[in-house]
């Protein structure tokens, strides 16, 4: 017996749900304000931008439809809503046509690259060469 289509959507369908309550949020709640959100440990403790800050801004500037800024607050956060967008469409096809996706993560080469990736992008965003990468400075208490 094949299996239902509602029944097969409910995890993709429950994945959405949270996803766009969290991004909801931040499109409500604007970043850009200092108070409303903890400031990074990491930016806290070196004084320079780890990978993921800025990321909340760029969320925010994409709920307004503001792709330049999103991409000047975090480049890498716009790449991985876009790769978590297109695996969250293949994942509702193939549920949808009661095909299973397997889970599997990045072999090991991948994940070097990864990790490589990302303190590139790090050390990049943080030197003047790579400033363009930084998103605008904040206060890092709040008033």
């Amino acid at each position: 017996m094949a299996p239902q289509p509602a029944r097969t959507l409910t995890a993709p369908a429950v994945a959405f749900a949270a996803v766009a309550a969290a991004t909801a949020y931040v499109g409500t709640v604007d970043p850009n304000r200092p108070g409303h959100y903890p400031v990074c440990p990491f930016l806290r403790l070196t004084g320079w931008w780890c990978p993921a800050c800025g990321g909340l801004r760029s969320v925010h500037a994409l709920t307004r439809g503001d792709l330049p800024a999103a991409l000047h607050d975090n480049l890498l956060v716009v790449v991985s809503c876009t790769v978590a967008g297109l695996l969250w469409l293949r994942w509702t096809y193939r549920a949808a046509r009661g095909l299973r996706t397997p889970v599997a993560g990045p072999g090991r080469t991948w994940l070097w690259v990864l990790i490589a990736g990302l303190v590139a992008f790090t050390v990049l965003r943080n030197l003047p060469v790579g400033s363009f990468m930084a998103p605008p400075a904040v206060p890092l208490s709040a008033p």
